[in-house]
C-alpha cells in the first residue's frame, strides 16, 4: 500500500466540481491510501468523503513563515508519498512541488502544468472548463476517468429532519442571492421581485427559502423569504447540500451553492453576467442550467421565472 496525495484547497465550488475527480483517483488506486490537502473550511466536510483516507490541513500561512513551511513539508515527507494530484493548479501549490518533488513529471505530480499539451500554452489550456481540464490531466496522469466529468456532491448530504420540521418544509424553491463582498459584480438585483412573481403563481404551494452564510444573516433580512439557520446559526456545508437536494428547483448567483445544486442531481438555474460562462466554469448539468447575459441588472425576474420549472 502506497500515499497519495490530493491537493484540493478551495473554494467551495471547487470542492464540489472535484469531487469526481477524487473519486476516479481513489478508484484508480484501490490499494494505496488516498489524503487530501486541504483548508480550514472543508476539512470537516472532507472528512466525509468515502474515497478519502485521511485529510491533512494547510492553513495556507505565508511562505515566508519558515517553521510553518518546515513542519507542513516535513509531515507531508513523512507519508512517503508515491504521487501527488495537484487539483488546485494554483502559484502555491506549485511552489510546493519545487520542495517536494522538484524535477518530477506527471508521473510523480499531476498537475495542469505537468499535463499540458504541447501544441497549446497554459494560459489558452486554462480558457477551457474546469471539468475537461481535470480529466486531461487525470488520463494523462494514467487514470481511467468514470466520474471527473460528472461529479456527485450527495455524500456531502446529512439528516436535517429537524431543520425541516422546524420550518415546516415540504415543497420549496431555495435561493442563493448573497456573494462575496468583493464579488458583487455576481449578484442579481431583483430576487425580491421574483419571490413576489412566485408567491403570485404558486401561492401557498410551495415556500421560498433562503439559506445564509456567516456574513450573510444581516442581508438575508432584505430579502422577502424564510431564512433557514440551526438553532440561529448557519448552516453547515453538509447541512446545506441537504437542504439542497431536498427542494424542487434551486435559483442562485454563480457561487458555491449553485456548483453544490449542479452536482447533486437537483432541479435549478443560475445567473451569469459577463465575468465569465457557464462553459468555463462546467455548471450546466443536465436539470441545472445557466442564464447569460451582458448585464445582469438588465435580467428581469420575469424571464427567470419561465426558467423555473417545477
Amino acid at each position: 500500500m502506497s500515499n497519495i496525495l490530493v491537493i484540493k484547497h478551495g473554494s467551495l465550488g471547487d470542492i464540489a466540481q472535484a469531487c469526481g475527480a477524487i473519486q476516479d483517483i481513489s478508484k484508480n488506486h484501490p490499494q494505496d491510501r488516498i489524503h487530501i490537502l486541504t483548508t480550514k473550511p472543508y476539512f470537516e466536510l472532507l472528512r466525509k468523503n468515502p474515497f478519502i483516507h485521511n485529510v491533512i490541513l494547510d492553513k495556507r500561512l505565508s511562505r515566508f513563515n519558515l517553521i510553518y513551511l518546515y513542519l507542513l513539508m516535513r509531515n507531508l515527507k513523512k507519508l512517503n508519498i508515491k504521487k501527488v494530484y495537484d487539483l488546485q493548479n494554483s502559484s502555491r501549490t506549485k511552489f510546493y512541488k519545487n520542495i517536494l518533488f522538484s524535477k518530477s513529471n506527471c508521473n510523480t505530480w499531476s498537475s495542469s502544468e505537468t499535463t499540458l499539451p504541447s501544441n497549446i500554452s497554459k494560459e489558452e489550456f486554462d480558457k477551457d472548463p474546469v471539468l475537461n481540464r481535470f480529466d486531461h490531466q487525470l488520463k494523462i496522469s494514467g487514470i481511467k476517468t468514470e466520474h471527473t466529468m460528472t461529479p456527485n456532491f450527495s455524500w456531502a448530504i446529512t439528516n436535517i429532519d429537524n431543520i425541516k420540521k422546524q420550518f415546516n418544509l415540504d415543497k420549496y424553491i431555495v435561493l442563493f442571492p448573497f456573494c462575496s463582498a468583493h464579488l458583487t459584480h455576481k449578484k442579481w438585483p431583483h430576487y425580491n421581485k421574483l419571490i413576489e412573481l412566485i408567491k403570485n403563481k404558486y401561492g401557498e404551494q410551495i415556500k421560498v427559502v433562503v439559506a445564509p452564510g456567516p456574513s450573510e444573516i444581516n442581508d438575508a433580512k432584505n430579502i422577502n423569504a424564510v431564512s433557514i439557520l440551526d438553532k440561529g446559526k448557519v448552516l453547515d456545508i453538509s447541512q446545506l447540500a441537504s437542504l439542497i437536494k431536498g427542494s424542487s428547483f434551486v435559483v442562485a448567483n454563480d457561487t458555491g451553492p449553485a456548483h453544490i445544486s449542479a452536482h447533486l442531481d437537483i432541479k435549478g438555474l443560475t445567473l451569469f453576467g459577463k465575468h465569465t460562462t457557464a462553459y468555463k466554469v462546467s455548471i450546466e448539468r443536465e436539470k441545472f442550467k445557466a442564464i447569460q447575459v451582458d448585464d445582469l441588472e438588465k435580467l428581469s425576474a420575469a424571464k427567470v421565472l419561465e426558467k423555473i420549472l417545477i
